[in-house]
């Protein structure tokens, strides 16, 4: 109640005291808040989170101010709105944008279906499909909205409008206190406010870490089966018919392996990583050469490792593979992930722990960004990542920001801020005829 109530508190000092007012009106036992989209817009420009009169039953008011908070407290544009069944569709997530003038996330529950929209500087069009797919089979709207708010929360760029203000609504006008005390408690609502932003600062470099510490293992084990490829060759600069390509080639190898474990023991952040996948990159090639060398083949061409798991070493070929539900791409292979796609086998992939269990690198979290950016550097890594779930989310404009840039157009976004932004009639569209929620494709149909 007291947290409650300092939101409150800090809403009015911010936002326009007659808007205030009138939120709270609305929020007020016996109020009858309007089904009109310009006054769901209004209570969106004010509250992250709007539940129709007619929709409580979907979703309960104490259930939307636990929502509204958590939204608020990230100070991500994410949007979400509770609608009926019967709630006109009609150009529904287009309208809506266009009254709120909100750049961000757009999600709508209505009745027992849900979709969601964005701009682009906030979140991709395939960023937004990832995170609908994955809370279609959730059960209750409770459950689907959290899943839907929490990983919308970690994937979407800019920030919360300055409208909100991290209040929470609900407050009945009956316990108002007068403005001019209101102003007196500026002091305690600037605090208020300074101390969740130093709370966020901290929450947020503690994400880095457990990010860098799940890395540290995937990088680790790379580190020593490059070590072990090293042992295996067993060359020695001084043996028969060693030359100085072949010293050289060795030597580099050497360098790369020593290096990758100076770097990696000197990262602070996930996208430190990336300078280390890039050194035991550089050092597999060199030994790829060596051997060459040794046994009398043309020297191998420079091509990235295979995309199934960096360790089987450079690539030999590109081959084409469909990812589960994905679309058909080219993708770099080693000559036996080649031989096993031949035969119609699947191939031998890269796994590493999630909150799932074991998975596909390209179905862990953002952190791992960095670590196949080292091995995949470039343009190449969005087109081997596309429609994946890491594709997803380094597509992301929030990506560049926590893990880093550097692969491509995934830098930049502009806030979350009352404005045009870049909003145009593509970013709602996503094959649901121009922003509509009719035609049957509502629910995630892509």
């Amino acid at each position: 109640m007291k947290d409650a109530l300092t939101r409150t508190l800090v809403r009015l000092l911010i936002v326009p005291v007659a808007a205030a007012l009138a939120v709270l009106t609305a929020g007020a036992p016996g109020a009858h808040a309007a089904t009109d989209l310009s006054a769901v817009a209004q209570a969106l420009r004010e509250s992250p989170v709007y539940v129709d009169p007619e929709a409580r039953n979907i979703l309960s008011e104490s259930d939307a101010e636990a929502l509204a908070n958590k939204i608020e407290d990230a100070d991500k544009p994410v949007l979400v709105a509770v609608l009926p069944a019967g709630y006109p569709t009609e150009n529904l997530f287009r309208n809506l944008r266009t009254e709120t003038g909100v750049t961000g996330l757009y999600g709508i529950r209505l009745g027992d279906r849900f979709d969601a929209r964005a701009d682009s500087s906030v979140l991709s069009r395939q960023g937004v499909q990832n995170l609908v797919t994955a809370v279609q089979g959730a059960g209750d709207a409770k459950a689907q909205l959290n899943d839907f708010v929490d990983d919308a929360l970690r994937n979407t760029g800019g920030s919360a409008p300055s409208s909100w203000s991290g209040g929470s609504d609900g407050v009945p006008v009956g316990g108002l206190i007068t403005v001019g005390t209101l102003l007196v408690a500026g002091g305690a609502g600037a605090y208020a406010v300074s101390r969740r932003n130093r709370r966020r600062t901290m929450e947020h470099a503690a994400e880095q870490r457990a990010a860098l510490e799940k890395l540290r293992v995937v990088v680790d084990e790379d580190i020593t089966a490059f070590g072990e490829e090293l042992d295996r060759l067993d060359f020695h600069p001084g043996e028969p018919g060693a030359d100085d390509a072949m010293r050289a080639d060795y030597e580099r190898a050497l360098d790369s392996y020593e290096q990758s474990k100076r770097l990696m023991d000197a990262a602070g952040r996930p996208e430190d990583v990336r300078a280390v996948t890039r050194a035991v990159e550089e050092g597999r090639f060199a030994l790829a050469r060596l051997d060459a060398r040794r046994a009398g083949r043309s020297l191998p061409e420079r091509r990235p490792p295979c995309f199934f798991d960096p360790r089987h070493g450079p690539s030999v070929a590109d081959a084409l593979w469909t990812p589960p539900g994905g679309t058909e791409r080219e993708v770099p292979v080693c000559a036996a992930d080649r031989t096993r796609l031949a035969d119609g086998h699947d191939p031998a992939v890269r796994e590493v722990d999630t909150d799932r269990g074991r998975r596909p690198y390209w179905e862990a979290g953002p952190a791992y960004g960095p670590w196949a950016g080292g091995y995949f550097g470039g343009g190449l890594l969005p087109g081997l990542l596309v429609g994946t779930v890491l594709g997803g989310m380094m597509a992301g404009p929030s990506y560049a920001a926590d893990y880093g840039s550097g692969y491509g157009d995934f830098g930049g976004y502009t806030g979350g801020d009352v404005s045009g932004a870049d909003f145009d009639s593509g970013d709602f569209g996503g094959g649901f005829g121009g922003g509509d929620f009719g035609g049957g494709d509502f629910g995630g149909g892509f």
